[in-house]
This record gives C-alpha cells, sequence and structure tokens, in this order.
C-alpha cells in the first residue's frame, strides 16, 4: 500500500461551485464522527509503511485546536516511510500561527491552500471567504514558517471571467514562488450554488485559450506540467496524486472518500447517519484484469509523460497495443510514441477526455 487519504468533511462556509462531500461546522459532531474515523482506520489499516497521507475536505484547517490534536492522534497509527510526504488542506482565514504550529509538530510538510482566485470580484462570486490581500498575507506566513512544499489551487474559467483576469492570477502565482500549482476549469455540477442559479459555463473556445496561455506561461518559467491540470517545480511533483495516476494502491478513509485496494476499488458512503453507525462502504467494485488495464489506460494518459511500455508489459503481461487499439490514433497524432512511452498529444490534452472514448 503507497497511500492514505483521510477526509474531513466540515466546512464553516459552503461554496458556491463545490460539489465535494461536505458539510456545516457543527461542533457537537466532529467529536464523534472522530471517533468513528479512528474505529474505520483501526478496521481497515494493515499496519503497512505509507509513502504518503494526504487529508482533505471539506475544510479540515476549520477544525479547532483540540479537535486538530484530536485528529493527529488518530493519524499516529500510520507507519510512515523515512521520505514520506503529508499534505494538509488550507482555507486562506484558517492559517493562523496556532494552526501552523500544530502542522509542524504533527509532521505535516506539505500544505495545499485553496486561494482559487487573486481577483475579489470572483472571490465573492465563488463564495470564498478571503481576499487578494488576505491570500499574500497568508501564504507569506506558511513560507516563514518553513514550509517549502507548497500548492495553490486555482481556478479558472469563472463566469464573466477574461483571459487578462487569468494572465493577472498567473503573473500572481509566479512573483509568490509558489513550488506546485493544480488549475481547474470551473464545471458547474448538479445541486451546487451556481447550478441552482442558474449561473453557464463559459464558452468552450475561450476556455481553451485560458488553458492554453497557463500551460505555456508556467512551462516557460520552469514548471513541469506533469499532468493535465498540475505543475510543478523539479522536485515538487505530488506524490499523493502520482499514486492515483499510476493506479497504485491506497486507503480512502472517512465520509465519502474513496480507496482502491488489492484490486478493488470502494467508495464510503455521503450519509452522515450510515457512516457514525459503522456502514462506511457504500460501494465496492472487484475489478477485473481489463477494467484494471483500462484504468492504468485512463489515469496514465493524464500524465504528459503518459505509460511507458515496457512498465505496462511488466505489470500486466501483456503488451498495451495488443488490448487497446491505439494505431489509428498514433496515425492521426491525438497519441504519441517516443523513447518507449505513449502519451496524449501536449496540443491535444484540452481535449483528452474525447481521445480516451475512442480507445475504452
Amino acid at each position: 500500500m503507497k497511500s492514505a487519504y483521510i477526509h474531513i468533511p466540515f466546512c464553516k462556509s459552503i461554496c458556491s461551485y463545490c460539489d465535494f462531500c461536505k458539510m456545516n461546522y457543527q461542533k457537537e459532531w466532529i467529536e464523534v464522527y472522530l471517533d468513528v474515523l479512528k474505529e474505520e482506520i483501526e478496521e481497515k489499516y494493515a499496519d503497512e509503511y505509507l509513502d504518503t497521507i494526504y487529508i482533505g475536505g471539506g475544510t479540515p484547517s476549520c477544525l479547532s485546536k483540540e479537535e486538530l490534536n484530536k485528529l493527529f492522534d488518530i493519524i499516529k497509527i500510520f507507519n510512515l516511510n523515512e521520505e514520506y510526504e503529508f499534505t494538509f488542506e488550507c482555507n486562506v482565514n484558517d492559517i493562523t500561527e496556532e494552526l501552523l504550529n500544530i502542522l509542524k509538530e504533527s509532521q505535516v510538510n506539505r500544505l495545499s491552500i485553496g486561494v482559487e482566485s487573486f481577483n475579489n470580484n470572483n472571490l465573492k462570486l465563488i463564495e470564498r471567504k478571503h481576499t487578494f490581500e488576505d491570500a499574500l498575507t497568508k501564504i507569506n506566513l506558511v513560507k516563514n514558517y518553513g514550509f517549502n512544499n507548497i500548492n495553490v489551487d486555482l481556478i479558472y474559467a469563472l463566469p464573466e471571467e477574461t483571459l487578462s483576469t487569468v494572465k493577472k492570477d498567473i503573473n500572481q502565482l509566479l512573483k509568490l514562488d509558489i513550488p506546485h500549482i493544480s488549475t481547474y476549469s470551473l464545471i458547474i455540477e448538479e445541486h451546487t450554488k451556481l447550478k441552482i442559479k442558474g449561473i453557464k459555463e463559459i464558452d468552450q473556445d475561450l476556455d481553451a485559450k485560458m488553458y492554453e496561455y497557463i500551460v505555456k506561461k508556467l512551462t516557460n518559467n520552469n514548471y513541469n506540467h506533469y499532468e493535465i491540470s498540475n505543475f510543478a517545480k523539479k522536485g515538487y511533483e505530488s506524490r499523493h496524486n502520482l499514486t492515483y495516476w499510476n493506479n497504485e494502491y491506497y486507503y480512502g478513509f472517512g465520509l465519502g472518500a474513496h480507496g482502491y485496494v488489492h484490486g478493488v476499488r470502494y467508495e464510503n458512503t455521503r450519509s452522515f447517519h450510515d457512516y457514525l453507525n459503522g456502514n462506511y462502504i457504500l460501494e465496492e467494485n472487484i475489478l477485473s484484469k481489463q477494467q484494471i488495464m483500462e484504468n492504468e489506460l485512463m489515469l496514465g494518459l493524464r500524465k504528459t509523460k503518459g505509460i511507458n511500455l515496457n512498465e505496462f508489459f511488466n505489470k500486466y503481461d501483456i503488451n498495451l497495443q495488443d488490448v487497446f487499439d491505439i494505431k489509428p490514433l498514433l496515425k492521426t497524432k491525438d497519441l504519441i510514441y517516443k523513447n518507449g512511452n505513449i502519451f496524449v498529444n501536449p496540443s491535444k490534452l484540452y481535449v483528452m477526455n474525447e481521445i480516451l472514448l475512442k480507445l475504452i
């Protein structure tokens, strides 16, 4: 087992675009939730040494000092390899000296900060509670506390957003010298506040131009575009997320979490009532070899370096090209073969999903 994801669903406010498993912060429920989370971990975890832990949400940073200490006491059950990566998600306004001290003492060595935009009008639209000025102050505080491995999330293609706004956001990130940047085009999901308000997604051509600008600007500034939505300076790629894209095993603990253990993909329930009663898992799928190879293809092609054909053969004892008909896509240059790897043509990453549909 490589990794563990731990979901903390509580939020003090709900963002207008959010479709993740979340619930409003209620102090009386958090202690109960953490007790059940501990029981789930003790039931499933098999004492392996892990390379990565990721605490996400929801908003794990909204927990109080006492609640965080209880969470990190639970996490002490995990054995960590010497060169581990331990990521904790933070909202900008939750970042304080007290929080950073707790994280330092708890072995967290990577922070993922939900900035989303440096434009105050866009922040209001998506109902983030911080401002551009708050983001600058808190990122500098994080750096001053010695956290060097930092990710910033950025959402683009917001309603009425222009290419000019995106350029300003990217230039601001470059000024801050952030080692890892995750960029996401806004998708307005069902049941979100934006959907309920009738907000529409922006023109697809403009969305594509924004993506192309982000890729060009960041790669020209020494960021490795190693996955369709992720950019990192050398040595700062997210090892936890690479576990997913490499189709490796990982635990998922907590409400709504997903996991992949010994050929079984599972999804935990989103029902708080069911979870508290110990009915953690909503659905389990025992994958066939064909399904596992399909996952390998779909996840692996998200990486810009793609899939190594020798590694695929060593893993599955069959050639990738004997399983998937890649010749037509090589001919049209949707896929590229180079140095033993097959990968999506960099000029066609924006339409990667359409390419995958031709393969599966």
